[in-house]
């Protein structure tokens, strides 16, 4: 974040007459054409006003009037920043003066994140201090699997939370799940398998991972039971599934589809992916129970913290059947595979102390009054209910045919409201006109003291 000073800040505001409003005019400009980015501190009013020869009552006032339309955002004990304003977001008042398309800049309801305010920064702080604390032979050279600390609180986690059947000599640690995927993807490639079943409508980054390892995705269609494995060659190939909770559609994988799946993978030679999304948060029953069990000697088990904590973490981990694990590993050695030690240890730590459990707890509660709230709110404008069970980080929004949901996200963009849909997205292997569309809204996404605001935009867009 960026900090200047009044004697740093190049603002030309006019004659002695009307020159509050020339601060206003030369700030907006300043920031419509990039001179001051989102983030950057202003100086203080008083500080700012001496600099420009200026009273502070006409500097205070010119900030509140541009902290009100959306230019400016008053941070409590850090002063005045930048806002973040969409190019091309400007329009014209009636008396001519430039405003923000809105005052709703920057809201961001895309899936796949969780409200990164919300991270624990105190525990994780005190667990880093606590792994730098510890043995020096812990910075030493990392084996491709994982630290032996980080494997074994993986292992009792997944198999307390999740029902999962592991043991620290199963647990591989990743950066992230789509690593972890794509190291999966080339293990398997260079067994000989050549396709990857995946769901359809489904994650169109993991279907182009699995393509840069050579696998050829076939599209299982979703339904309201979840994937549908008869549509899974028969040889030896991979299928990606999302169980506990589909993305996007928020079904629950059906006993027998989980059943067929596993059976196709003893029969075939095949493995199965389990990508554990969102399995944390089922709001209106305890979570469903992990398929790994059915079959561990077919069944990859995938985790990780990008839904828990944050992405940018950089922390997954994969329960591997015997059968994979050298391979998967000779991949990792090849490639430089490896998760920085520390970070390893600092979850770890997290894990045994109950931390991580505890933050996942809360975050649980308040994604359920999110996903309440967007409900209620819904009801009220006439909309239907989100689709799927009430789980996850996303409600899924049916909004009738394609041209409608690209019609809405467009106009949602030029409110300043980033929202995906299944055609805009990319969620189709094949998208065509006759597939019906839906918005795939991010609930968990804004920060906590933006979730009304976020919410008030998306009903009134809605509306």
């Amino acid at each position: 974040m960026g900090n200047v000073r009044g004697l740093d800040l190049h603002l030309d505001v006019g004659p002695v007459r009307g020159r509050g409003r020339a601060l206003e005019d030369a700030l907006r400009d300043a920031v419509r054409s990039g001179r001051l980015t989102p983030g950057t501190r202003l100086p203080g009013t008083r500080s700012l006003a001496a600099d420009l020869g200026l009273s502070r009552g006409t500097v205070v006032q010119a900030f509140s009037q541009l902290v009100a339309e959306g230019w400016l955002v008053g941070v409590a004990g850090s002063g005045t920043v930048v806002g973040t304003v969409p190019s091309g977001s400007v329009t014209p008042e009636p008396d001519g003066r430039p405003v923000p398309a809105g005052t709703r800049a920057g809201i961001d309801l895309r899936p796949g994140r969780p409200d990164l305010s919300a991270f624990p920064r105190t525990p994780w702080a005190g667990a880093v201090r606590r792994a730098l604390a510890g043995s020096a032979a812990s910075l030493d050279y990392v084996e491709p699997g994982g630290l032996p600390e980080l494997r074994a609180a993986v292992a009792e986690h997944v198999a307390r939370t999740r029902g999962v059947r592991a043991d620290g000599n199963a647990v591989v640690v990743t950066a992230g799940f789509t690593q972890g995927l794509a190291l999966l993807a080339r293990a398997v490639h260079r067994l000989g398998m050549r396709h990857a079943g995946a769901e359809d409508p489904g994650f169109a980054r993991h279907r182009e991972v699995l393509t840069a390892a050579g696998l050829t995705p076939v599209a299982l269609p979703v339904d309201d039971a979840g994937a549908d494995a008869a549509a899974l060659p028969e040889d030896p190939a991979l299928a990606l599934l999302t169980p506990a909770h589909q993305h996007p559609y928020g079904v629950v994988l059906a006993p027998a589809r989980r059943a067929a799946v596993v059976e196709w993978a003893r029969r075939c030679d095949g493995f199965v992916v389990e990508d554990d999304y969102d399995g944390e948060f089922r709001y209106d029953r305890q979570p469903v129970g992990a398929m790994q069990p059915l079959d561990p000697d077919r069944v990859v088990f995938a985790g990780s913290v990008s839904k828990t904590l944050a992405p940018g973490m950089r922390l997954g981990w994969l329960v591997v059947p015997r059968a994979l694990r050298a391979p998967l590993e000779a991949e990792m050695r090849a490639l430089g595979a490896w998760v920085p030690a520390i970070d390893q240890l600092a979850l770890a730590d997290l894990l045994r102390r109950g931390e991580y459990d505890r933050h996942v707890r809360r975050m649980r509660l308040a994604y359920r009054g999110r996903r309440q709230e967007l409900g209620a709110r819904l009801a009220a404008i006439g909309a239907p209910p989100p689709a799927g069970v009430a789980a996850g980080l996303h409600a899924l929004l049916p909004v009738g045919s394609a041209e409608r949901e690209r019609r809405t996200v467009d106009a949602a963009e030029r409110a300043g409201v980033r929202l995906h849909g299944l055609h805009t997205g990319g969620y189709w292997h094949r998208p065509a006109p006759d597939r019906p569309g839906a918005l795939v809204i991010g609930y968990a996404t804004p920060p906590g003291h933006a979730w009304r605001r976020a919410l008030d935009a998306l009903t009134e867009l809605l509306r």
